[in-house]
């Protein structure tokens, strides 16, 4: 029988790995209307399967991967997968998502969504062709990084087409903050996913597919896609991102003070040229790499032709060139480029891995971990053989490795010694490349979202470089000027809000952030208009931003559930109290109560204590997580 809408195949593979059981059940037409795919369904499949005694590396966690109705489609951008579990990096809300080429052809293969559950006595991998679904043996894969994982299967089946999504070693050494790679060089990197495929010895899902995606409304979408399409070739943006990617970002970041440098010491790094996207360009790029369905082409294949940092393969994206680049005072831009390659292969979060490697070297600064914890490793500011020898041991957990392995947070509360001040975390995990004094909406962005430091859950950048126009356009006029003032705190509670709600509906469709959250391309309209033809659902824009607050005001409640209540929502110290000592951002900290309160009211959510009000939730059709308020008021 027909799935009732378009853009889905109305499929769902379920695993029991203990069991090795798989079987495709029928996706709930409810549920697609209510959380649309993605990360919506994520949010609901979790929060009803698991809970707070679920162990994130036990056999009870349950790992979910799915696309949205937009996924394969020729919707610009259309490649995204999201990839969700309880975190054993930070023990809440876990979620990472990916592009490539790989969720497409899983629809394709006739699946939206796989859910994982149990724990294989023995390694396997899952192999899906055109709504049939194996488990097998993945003992001599075992082992292997991913470059070679990919090989193997594809030599198997004798099919260089066949799309991979696998892990690591670091997936299988339990590294709190591996990555699910596909195709190669695609990350979903943070919250510890790897970790938790690994946990449940699920090495790859290899996938070959030949269906069609229905859709909706034929007659009407060809037309609709090439109107998308010749929007997205006109916004201004699109050739700067084929030519240099996101590395250029490095120098406008610099430019404005958001650049993390020495573990946020500062925002400025007098290395950016070096490591940044002109550089980048000019010595080491091969070509430009689109995903499926990509226009703007923002990945890069590059290559370092001769030395100790030898390689060819996937370019990293700004934030492995901030988080392993400045934020360790590593201006060797080939080590950078070669320990991302390494990232890759090994399957671990560059971001976390960056972020827990500056905390260590603040600690080495301050004498607070010497030689004789690191094995010999000099961990001086700078330090790029110490740098790459590093991503090894993590990834192994080796020596002073394993440590690192737990990040920064675990692995301060181990060393001891007054490190815990130095870990620049929220709710566990490391902030990424933004320094928030820089960018007040992104500083309370990171601190509000549901996976913990994360610059994307809400990615507000309206205010980052001034955009007016569409600032007007998205909020009204009558927020202006100092809504679109990147150091003045007024009004980004709104814009953050607004833009967490935009922003799930994004990861719920299954659509790159790149052409939506930067104006001038896609918005509301855009998606829903595409999201109607393709689907049929015949939404209202109303009912479009309705779902976005409920999938936010969902994973909130899995947090509350989890413990988390406004007390979490916060930033390091080093953000709040030391003004940034460079740049335009010079003297400012973070004004995150005043935020706060703001964010707060807007949600409809208690300002004590940051908990979604009872009206709220039974407003949203979220009746069913009332009874996981808790009882007592919670201390802010």
């Amino acid at each position: 029988m027909q799935f009732k809408y378009g853009g889905y195949t109305g499929q769902v593979l379920e695993v029991d790995l203990s069991r090795g059981k798989v079987v495709g059940n029928p996706l709930d037409p409810l549920l697609a209307r209510e959380y649309l795919g993605g990360a919506g369904f994520c949010s609901r499949v979790l929060y009803d399967e698991i809970g707070p005694k679920t162990r994130p590396l036990g056999p009870e966690n349950v790992l979910v991967i799915a696309t949205g109705p937009l996924t394969g489609t020729l919707f610009p951008q259309a490649s995204r997968h999201v990839v969700a579990a309880k975190s054993p990096l930070t023990g809440i809300w876990g979620e990472a998502h990916a592009a490539g080429h790989w969720g497409a052809e899983l629809k394709f293969a006739g699946f939206d969504a796989i859910i994982v559950r149990g724990r294989s006595p023995r390694p396997v991998y899952l192999w899906i062709e055109n709504g049939q679904a194996k488990i097998k043996n993945a003992r001599r894969l075992w082992g292997c990084d991913v470059y070679e994982t990919d090989a193997m299967i594809k030599e198997e089946f004798g099919d260089g087409s066949i799309k991979l999504l696998y892990i690591g070693q670091a997936g299988e050494n339990l590294v709190r903050f591996a990555a699910v790679m596909n195709d190669l060089d695609r990350a979903a990197a943070r919250t510890g996913m790897g970790a938790v495929m690994g946990s449940k010895r699920l090495k790859a899902v290899a996938v070959r597919g030949s269906r069609d995606i229905p859709i909706a409304k034929p007659e009407s979408y060809l037309k609709l896609m090439d109107e998308l399409r010749e929007k997205m070739l006109a916004d201004p943006f699109t050739q700067g991102r084929a030519d240099y990617g996101t590395p250029s970002l490095v120098e406008l970041m610099n430019e404005i003070g958001r650049l993390p440098t020495r573990n946020f010491q500062t925002g400025v790094f007098e290395h950016a040229e070096a490591i940044g996207g002109k550089t980048i360009r000019k010595r080491y790029l091969v070509k430009p790499r689109a995903d499926f369905a990509c226009i703007q082409r923002c990945g890069r294949y590059t290559c370092v032709p001769e030395g100790p940092y030898a390689y060819i393969g996937g370019s990293p994206e700004y934030e492995t060139l901030s988080c392993v680049g400045s934020k360790c005072g590593i201006g060797d831009v080939e080590a950078i480029l070669y320990a991302h390659h390494l990232c890759n292969r090994y399957g671990m979060d560059t971001c976390s891995f960056g972020g827990t490697l500056a905390w260590a070297m603040e600690c080495y600064e301050k004498g607070i971990i010497t030689k004789d914890d690191t094995g010999g490793l000099d961990l001086s500011w700078g330090n790029h053989a110490s740098m790459v020898e590093l991503v090894h041991m993590v990834a192994r957990r080796k020596g002073f490795g394993n440590i690192l392995a737990e990040g920064s947070y675990h692995a301060a509360r181990k060393v001891g010694r007054g490190a815990e001040e130095y870990v620049m975390c929220i709710k566990k995990q490391e902030i990424a490349g933004q320094d928030g004094r820089a960018q007040k909406s992104m500083g309370l962005g990171n601190a509000t979202a549901a996976r913990g430091a994360d610059h994307l859950y809400a990615f507000p950048v309206l205010d980052e470089v001034g955009f007016e126009k569409a600032i007007r356009e998205r909020f009204g006029a009558k927020y202006l000027p100092e809504i679109g003032e990147k150091l003045n705190p007024k009004y980004k509670g709104l814009m953050v809000k607004e833009c967490e709600d935009f922003a799930v509906v994004v990861e719920s469709v299954g659509v790159c952030k790149y052409g939506t959250m930067i104006p001038p391309t896609f918005f509301y309209s855009d998606i829903l208009r595409a999201l109607n033809a393709t689907t049929g659902m015949r939404l209202t824009e109303r009912e479009l931003r309705r779902i976005g607050e409920r999938i936010v005001n969902l994973n909130r409640m899995f947090n509350v559930r989890e413990g988390i209540a406004r007390r979490d929502d916060t930033l390091p110290e080093r953000l709040l109290k030391e003004p940034a000592p460079d740049g335009p951002p010079k003297g400012h900290v973070v004004e995150l109560d005043q935020m706060l309160d703001e964010y707060y009211r807007l949600r409809g959510w208690d300002v004590k204590t940051g908990l979604p009000t009872r009206g709220k939730l039974r407003a949203l059709g979220l009746e069913f997580t009332v009874k996981d308020l808790p009882r007592r008021k919670v201390a802010r």
